[in-house]
C-alpha cells in the first residue's frame, strides 16, 4: 500500500520504470490534497485524502485491539528508537514483532535474506516501511513475494509519530499549504524538490485536464439525452 503525493507523481513522471512499479501497488491512496483537488477537478467528487501518519495511527490501534503483530522498518536508529517508545505508550496492547534501522547502503544478497527471514519468522502482520519516496516503493514491490504480510510505505509518518520532525498545522493540510510549513522546515533538503515539482505537477494537470474535458462533458450530457429518449 502506497500514500501518493505530488513527490510521488512526479517520481513517476520522471522515470517511467518507477511509474510502473507504483502502478503495481495493490492501493495507492492521495496522500495530499493537490491530488484530492486534481481527481475531483476530473470528475472524482468524492475523492478524499488518506494521510500516512493519520492512516498509521489508526492501524496501529486496530492491531493492537485485535492482535494483530506489526513491524518497522526504516528511520534512522534515533528515530526509530523514540517511535517505539512512542508506540507502545499510545498503543500498550499492540505486539511489535520486528523493527530495523537499516543502513543507508544497499544490502547485499545475505542481509537482505536474513531481514526477510526475521520479519517472516515474527510472524509480522502488518509492516510499516519507511524509507522514503522512492526508496520504500521500491523495496516493497521487490520484496512483496517474499513477507507475507500487508506492507506499507508511509514515508515521514516516522519521524512525525517520533516527534523528531514537526507536522503542518491541520488548517495547513486542509488548504494544501503542508509543503510551505515542511519547506520552512527542512528549505535545504526541500527546496528544490518542491520548486521543481510543484510547478511541473499544475502544469502536466493542466494538460491532462484539458485533454480529457470533451469526453466528461460527453460523460455529463449523456444521462440528459437518456432521459429525453
Amino acid at each position: 500500500m502506497f500514500f501518493a503525493n505530488v513527490h510521488v507523481l512526479m517520481e513517476g513522471q520522471n522515470n517511467p520504470s518507477f511509474r510502473q512499479l507504483v502502478n503495481r501497488a495493490d492501493l495507492v491512496n492521495p496522500d495530499g490534497m493537490p491530488l484530492v483537488w486534481a481527481l475531483r477537478a476530473m470528475g472524482e467528487k468524492k475523492a478524499s485524502r488518506v494521510y500516512g501518519p493519520d492512516a498509521t495511527e489508526v492501524l496501529l490501534r486496530q492491531a493492537g485491539r485485535a492482535g494483530v503483530p506489526v513491524g518497522f522498518y526504516g528511520g534512522s536508529k534515533a528515530t526509530l528508537a523514540q517511535l517505539l517508545r512512542t508506540v507502545r505508550l499510545r498503543y500498550p496492547r499492540l505486539s511489535i514483532g520486528f523493527s530495523m534501522s537499516p543502513p543507508y547502503r544497499a544490502l547485499t544478497e545475505e542481509e537482505d535474506e536474513a531481514v526477510v527471514q526475521k520479519i517472516c519468522s515474527a510472524g509480522v502482520r502488518l509492516l510499516f516501511v519507511g524509507l522514503g519516496c522512492p526508496k520504500q516503493e521500491k523495496w516493497i514491490i521487490a520484496h512483496r513475494h517474499r513477507i507475507p504480510a500487508v506492507m506499507l510505505g508511509v514515508g515521514a509518518a516516522f519521524d512525525f509519530l517520533a516527534g523528531t520532525k514537526p507536522q503542518a498545522p491541520r488548517w495547513m493540510m486542509r488548504f494544501g499549504l503542508e509543503w510551505i510549513f515542511r519547506l520552512c522546515s527542512e528549505p535545504r533538503r526541500l527546496a528544490g524538490r518542491y520548486l521543481t515539482n510543484n510547478p511541473r505537477f499544475v502544469a502536466f494537470f493542466l494538460q491532462q485536464w484539458i485533454r480529457s474535458l470533451p469526453t466528461r462533458l460527453m460523460r455529463a450530457q449523456r444521462p440528459k439525452t437518456e432521459m429525453n429518449v
